[in-house]
C-alpha cells in the first residue's frame, strides 16, 4: 500500500466488489461522503435501500482496535443509546477486500444540531451522559489513552522535525507551544487525578446528527480512554458567560445519567489546547495524501501558522483563568 496515496486502489469497482463480498449487491450508484481520515461512501443496493461503507485508513488502527470500537458502539446500541453500530456479515463487523479493511453501517440521516437552543444542548447532554455511563463500566484494552504525550508532546516534536513551519515563525511557534504545554500540565495538576473512561473521542457537532426524534452519534473512529470533559468541551463556544450557560444546559441533561467530576472543569481549555496542537500535526502527517492539500489549501501558508501562534497565546491566557462555573 502506497503510504503517500493509500486509497489509490480504492476505485468504485473495488468498493462495489467489497460490498458484494459482504453479501450486499450494489446497483452501481455510490456517493463519497465527507471524510478525510478514512474513505466513506453511501452505496445504493439493488433493493433500493442504501448503506454506508467505511474503508479504514491503512496502518492507522489494528484489527483489535477497530473491533474494540465496534464492540463499544454495539454495546451502546444494546443499551438503547442512539449510536449507529456496524452491520455484521457472517458474524463479523470488520471485513477485508483488496487490501482494504472496511465496515458497513445502516444509513442514518440527520442535520446539524442547533446549539443555540438550550433544549437541544440539554438533550445532547442527556445522551452523552448515557454514553459515559456505559463507557465507565469497563476499559478499552487496545485503544489508546488521550494524554499530554500523545496529543501534545509527540505532535509538537513531529512538527518541529518537519519543514512545515516557516523559518521566520519557527522560534515563536516553538516558544508558544512550549508555554502552552506548561499551561496544560498546570491545568492537569489543578484537576488532580481524574477517572479515564471510554469516550466518543471526537464529539463535535458534525458527528451528531439531529432528527425530530433527537440526536444520534456517528463516527467513533477516535474512541479512546480519557476524561469525560473531552466529549463536552467541543459543544462550548463564545465568551465565558456563553460557555457557562452552554455547559449548564449540557449538564442539566448529562447528570441525569452520569456525574461529572467538577475537577474536570480545569481541563476544558487544556483539552482544547491539546487539540489545536494535535490538529496541525494531523494535517501535516497526511499532507502526502492528495485529499489533504485539496481540502486544506490554507494549511501550508504563512497566515496559517501566524494564526496558530495567536490562537495558542489566547489559550495560554484562558488556561490561567479560573475554570468555568456552570
Amino acid at each position: 500500500m502506497d503510504a503517500a496515496a493509500p486509497y489509490a486502489g480504492l476505485t468504485p469497482e473495488t468498493v462495489l466488489d467489497a460490498l458484494e463480498r459482504a453479501g450486499l449487491r450494489g446497483d452501481g450508484r455510490l456517493l463519497a461522503l465527507n471524510s478525510y481520515e478514512n474513505r466513506v461512501y453511501q452505496v445504493w443496493l439493488e433493493d433500493g435501500s442504501s448503506v454506508v461503507a467505511k474503508f479504514y485508513r491503512p496502518g492507522r488502527w489494528s484489527d483489535a482496535q477497530i473491533l474494540e470500537e465496534h464492540a463499544f458502539v454495539l454495546e451502546l446500541a444494546e443499551r438503547e443509546t442512539p449510536a449507529v453500530p456496524p452491520l455484521a456479515a457472517e458474524g463479523r463487523t470488520l471485513s477485508e477486500h483488496a487490501g482494504f479493511r472496511f465496515a458497513v453501517f445502516p444509513r442514518r440521516g440527520g442535520r446539524t444540531p442547533e446549539l443555540d437552543r438550550r433544549d437541544t444542548l440539554e438533550w445532547i447532554g442527556r445522551f452523552i451522559g448515557r454514553i459515559h455511563a456505559v463507557g465507565a463500566a469497563t476499559s478499552f484494552r487496545s485503544r489508546p489513552l488521550l494524554d499530554i504525550a500523545a496529543f501534545g508532546d509527540e505532535p509538537r516534536a513531529f512538527l518541529l522535525a518537519s519543514n512545515f513551519i516557516p523559518p521566520d515563525l519557527l522560534a515563536a511557534w516553538k516558544a508558544v507551544t512550549q508555554q502552552a504545554l506548561a499551561g496544560i500540565r498546570h491545568c492537569h495538576e489543578r484537576a488532580g487525578k481524574v477517572k479515564s473512561i471510554r469516550l466518543h473521542g471526537d464529539c463535535h457537532p458534525g458527528n451528531i446528527l439531529w432528527t425530530d426524534e433527537g440526536p444520534h452519534f456517528v463516527d467513533l473512529d477516535d474512541a479512546r480512554m480519557g476524561p469525560a470533559a473531552q466529549d463536552l468541551w467541543m459543544l462550548l463556544s463564545g465568551d465565558r458567560a456563553s460557555m457557562n450557560r452552554q455547559l449548564s444546559d449540557v449538564l442539566a441533561g448529562y447528570e441525569d445519567f452520569a456525574e461529572l467530576d467538577r475537577r474536570e472543569l480545569h481541563l476544558i481549555e487544556a483539552l482544547r489546547s491539546l487539540r489545536l496542537i494535535h490538529y496541525s500535526a494531523w494535517i501535516a502527517r497526511r499532507w502526502d495524501d492528495p485529499a489533504f492539500p485539496a481540502a486544506f489549501p490554507w494549511f501550508n501558508t504563512q497566515r496559517y501558522w501566524q494564526d496558530r501562534i495567536l490562537e495558542l497565546r489566547e489559550q495560554i491566557a484562558l488556561m490561567e483563568e479560573s475554570p468555568l462555573n456552570p
